[in-house]
């Protein structure tokens, strides 16, 4: 299908301009299908997140990150020892017993005996972070797609088609870490968004709608670009297991933040009919939107289009944002600094001081002491923020 060597993505190299989420680094999957090319040559994987459902899911997921966030590394005596570590520690009573010359090997090289490692130590580093082994599918290996696919049939995993890495213009091709808190938030407040209709906001790989498709009863995700909103489209395909009869449509849309209006273009793809607008306005009152604040620009235009839309909707709204912090050096300040993290807080503090006849802003941030339905990284970066949008 792809002519890529097992060689090439077990050593992959990026470039300077190169961005690469940490979750498709460390994400709890052991295999990744390279299912395609996209439209611009950029590598497509397969990859699988099971919802945790049950208690001793969750529990066991608690314990995983527990043991992140403390890096507990417990040696207790009497563990089982493998073979490699025996060798080792057999050398170091070898060393003890015949003094010196022990350091050397047959042809006279010095050789470094090691603290041996035990079984424990071995499991607890397989519990902080899953080693990435991505399968590449050629001609002729279809059937082990096939297999996957078997795999992982059940109700309570998310398929999602993504990129491992682009450039900074494509980075709504990747999955991100605060897509999924926002997704663990709307596991946990189920019956909140129940029978909801709701507008995400760069829904990217469409994974925050396709939790929210689990519950809502309508959801517009949108985005821009043809390729991604394509991907988009099909993850939604991949995951019609997830949706209740009756309920959870899921509709992508193209929906640009520069522009003052929707797209209507009906020979555009993903345009807006007249119908689905109203709909919107009539019912929507919920919106959403995960790790969309990197770029100042970009930022602005989200708030302005946030603004936008609230005061032509007929009912009050929430709106629910979340975002990772994250710290970069910069020669012009000579610091560690987060300048788009601290352009977001600005703009957010406007909004809520706004003078308004018509809308009233309520900005507060949300807990982040609810169950963690999917496994990853809950690093202390991460925040949640809920902005209510009273009609006055």
């Amino acid at each position: 299908m792809v002519d890529v060597t097992e060689r090439e993505m077990d050593n992959p190299t990026f470039k300077s301009g190169t961005v690469l989420s940490d979750v498709h680094l460390h994400c709890p999957n052991k295999r990744h299908l390279m299912v395609r090319l996209n439209a611009v040559g950029q590598p497509v994987f397969l990859s699988y997140f099971k919802i945790l459902w049950n208690t001793e899911d969750l529990a066991s997921e608690k314990h995983v990150r527990e043991a992140i966030a403390e890096g507990e590394h417990q040696y207790r005596s009497g563990d089982e020892l493998c073979d490699k570590d025996r060798n080792n520690l057999k050398k170091e009573r070898e060393l003890n017993n015949e003094g010196l010359e022990a350091l050397l090997d047959d042809d006279g090289d010095l050789e470094v005996v090691r603290r041996p490692r035990s079984a424990s130590d071995l499991e607890v580093e397989d519990l902080l972070r899953d080693r990435v082994y991505p399968v590449i599918l050629m001609k002729g290996k279809e059937g082990a797609f096939e297999d996957e696919e078997q795999e992982y049939t059940c109700s309570d995993v998310v398929k999602i088609e993504h990129t491992m890495a682009t450039p900074l213009e494509d980075v709504g091709k990747q999955v991100w870490r605060a897509a999924f808190l926002l997704a663990d938030y709307i596991l946990f407040k189920r019956d909140t968004f129940r029978c909801c209709s709701v507008l995400e906001l760069g829904g990217g790989t469409g994974i925050t709608s396709i939790i929210m498709g689990t519950v809502a009863k309508r959801v517009y995700c949108t985005d821009v670009g043809e390729d991604l909103l394509g991907m988009c489209e099909q993850n939604i395909a991949l995951n019609k297991h997830l949706m209740e009869p009756g309920r959870g449509e899921v509709k992508v849309k193209e929906l640009d933040w520069l522009k003052h209006e929707f797209c209507t273009d009906p020979e555009a793809p993903y345009s807006w009919s007249e119908e689905e607008i109203a709909d919107l306005h009539d019912h929507c009152t919920v919106i959403i939107a995960a790790d969309v604040f990197y770029d100042d620009d970009l930022t602005d235009a989200l708030f302005r289009t946030l603004y936008r839309i609230t005061h032509n909707l007929r009912n009050s709204c929430t709106v629910y944002l979340a975002l990772e912090k994250r710290l970069n050096f910069t020669l012009r300040h000579m610091d560690v600094t987060c300048e788009a993290y601290s352009h977001f807080r600005n703009t957010l503090n406007d909004l809520e001081k706004l003078q308004d006849r018509k809308m009233k802003y309520t900005v507060e941030p949300v807990k982040l002491d609810f169950c963690q339905f999917l496994v990853y990284e809950r690093i202390e970066q991460l925040e949640l923020w809920r902005i209510i949008a009273e009609q006055l």
